[in-house]
């Protein structure tokens, strides 16, 4: 039996499109979504104004232990920069682009867009 439930990987999706409506509503253009390099996979990456953007979406229903966008460890963090440098040495076309990783963060039907949650250093 897998990791997450089904109502787990509905909510999941759920939100990642409802993250992939609000970016494009602010201007972005989608390149990707729920990509997977090995183990490794991002939510979402988008394109604007000559930066890509990394971004790692986080649902929560309940926010007794804190909001959505807290639960994104060290370790996450450490993957998602490893995902996005193996995804950008495969994508010359992207060499003079900025790099960005972004949150969005949801609970009780409110979204929360943090633009530049960590840096790629």
């Amino acid at each position: 039996m897998g990791k997450h439930s089904d109502q787990y990987h509905k909510y999941r999706d759920f939100s990642e499109k409802e993250a992939e409506v609000y970016l494009k509503k602010k201007g972005y253009k989608i390149l990707e979504r729920n990509l997977r390099i090995g183990y490794l996979e991002m939510d979402l990456i988008a394109e604007k104004d000559k930066t890509i953007v990394f971004v790692e979406v986080k649902r929560r229903e309940n926010l007794d232990y804190g909001e959505p966008e807290n639960f994104i460890d060290k370790k996450k963090i450490d993957k998602l920069k490893n995902f996005a440098k193996i995804y950008l040495s495969m994508k010359n076309q992207y060499d003079d682009y900025d790099v960005r990783f972004d949150v969005i963060g949801m609970s009780n039907g409110v979204l929360k867009h943090i633009e530049d949650a960590f840096r790629e250093s």
